[in-house]
């Protein structure tokens, strides 16, 4: 049994679970220890015991820590990935990248250990120096999300030990085994005791437990949007620094100067590709009305030719869905798109030789911005295709949402990418780019239901993961 790692010692907990291959459910990875509440509870007090040394230990020392991570990840970059697929049921090769992805992050935040920076201000009183410094924020919670279960832990964990903090770490209770193996690498590479603490478990118990405890300074989520508003309002009452990632209904602008083989690919890729379980997946395609046919004729085409199977057989484009409740939910939507008129194509449960959650992906053709599949979230291998007149109402519709993460269009047109980027009500912005997919140095993370919160990644990450003390000196 995988067991938790608090105050520097590897536990059981009060009873485990099975991560399961969604691919191919009799694959059994391993049997993982759910933590107690009590047990998170120590993890929290090894934190709070670990912080001031932590905080006040050499940048080198941080620096030779991330650094010593990042490299061993690197090293194993396939047997991890291999794991990742097993679990989370994207393809290898891409569960490689993102083992390498998450090896980036430590690395580049290892550079950062040493480069944090302050300012020295000019006081407007003679004799008077002032100084503005940045200091760990504290002990941090750490929430993470089942779809990366490895890049998203690691641009969590790495800034926060860069910069002097301690952690206390829940991933995803459907995929724990590659953040398992986080664990052991960083416990390997000889972080103290205390500093980073691993606990398993459900959110309800586990994460709960983190968001309310009072000696926890600072949370870090990324999931889901109800989830995260219910967190919100627990860290508000607890007066905790609060960053969180959520939804997203994000627009793929298609323009009639589009070039069809950059916009066709593109949609693929942002809608389709990890099976769309991406919070950054283009989930409305707004496709302007001169070229809507033929780019709906090239994408349904390109789309049913998708080869969807396991994840490990090279030849997969597309891999299950993580798990049955994921799954039904897909296909809920898929009836409710049918029902509210849209024309679907795709969108079946299908079999393959292990039993598994596999789904077809599925376009809605007719759809309208003010449909309900149009609106939420589905966060599966689902996009609506809405046809609009114009480049006004393509940005209008594309704004017309509650979420506001990432944002694409596909133009020849300078004059229109200018405008999109200028005016686009999203964190991130994309021209003849999928909407998912950011570089590890710059920051991550949207506007309005999106997002709450300072930016994740990159240098602003010291945003949330610091904390800003303005000190003066009389001279005279």
């Amino acid at each position: 049994m995988k067991q938790n790692l608090i105050a520097g010692d590897w536990m059981d907990g009060e009873n485990a679970a099975e991560n399961l291959n969604p691919a191919d459910l009799s694959d059994v990875i391993g049997a993982y220890a759910h933590a107690s509440v009590d047990q998170v509870n120590d993890a929290v007090a090894a934190a709070r015991a670990a912080l001031p040394k932590w905080a006040m230990a050499s940048p080198q020392v941080r620096a030779d820590l991330l650094e010593a991570v990042a490299a061993e990840l690197f090293a194993r970059k396939d047997e991890i990935g291999t794991v990742l697929a097993r679990e989370e049921g994207k393809t290898l090769a891409e569960a490689i990248g993102e083992t390498a992805r998450a090896a980036q992050v430590f690395r580049f935040f290892a550079g950062e250990a040493i480069r944090v920076a302050g300012d020295a201000i000019a006081s407007v009183r003679p004799d008077v120096d002032v100084d503005v410094v940045r200091e760990p924020v504290g002990v941090v919670g750490l929430i993470t999300p089942w779809n990366f279960p490895i890049a998203i832990p690691a641009w969590k964990i790495a800034p926060a030990l860069a910069y002097g903090n301690t952690v206390v770490f829940k991933p995803a209770d459907l995929t724990p085994g590659s953040a398992h193996i986080l664990a052991e690498i960083l416990h390997k590479a000889g972080v103290p005791a205390g500093v980073f603490n691993l606990v398993m478990g459900r959110g309800s118990v586990v994460g709960q437990t983190i968001v309310d405890h009072p000696h926890v300074d600072a949370v870090s989520f990324t999931g889901s949007v109800p989830v995260g508003r219910a967190m919100a309002v627990h860290a508000a009452k607890g007066m905790k620094k609060l960053q969180m990632e959520m939804g997203g209904k994000n627009p793929m602008v298609i323009m009639d100067d589009a070039d069809l083989d950059i916009a066709v690919p593109t949609v693929l890729n942002g809608a389709f590709f990890s099976t769309g379980q991406r919070c950054t997946a283009s989930s409305r395609i707004i496709v302007q009305a001169g070229i809507h046919d033929a780019f709906v004729d090239r994408l349904a085409t390109e789309m049913l030719a998708l080869n969807i199977g396991n994840p490990l057989d090279a030849k997969t484009q597309i891999g299950p869905v993580v798990s049955e409740n994921q799954i039904q939910g897909n296909l809920g939507y898929v009836d409710l798109a049918r029902s509210e008129g849209a024309e679907v194509i795709g969108g079946e449960r299908l079999n393959r030789d292990t039993e598994g959650f596999y789904q077809a992906p599925a376009m809605f053709l007719g759809a309208t911005n003010d449909m309900r599949s149009s609106r939420e979230e589905i966060f599966g291998p689902c996009a609506s295709i809405i046809k609009v007149a114009d480049f006004d109402e393509a940005l209008a519709t594309a704004n017309d949402t509650e979420f506001g993460l990432s944002s694409g269009i596909c133009t020849s047109s300078l004059k229109f990418a200018r405008e999109f980027k200028k005016r686009s009500q999203a964190g991130m912005v994309m021209v003849n780019l999928p909407t998912a997919g950011v570089d590890y140095h710059v920051p991550f993370g949207g506007r309005k239901g999106s997002s709450y919160g300072s930016r994740e990644q990159g240098r602003y990450a010291a945003e949330f993961y610091t904390i800003v003390k303005t000190a003066y000196s009389f001279a005279g």
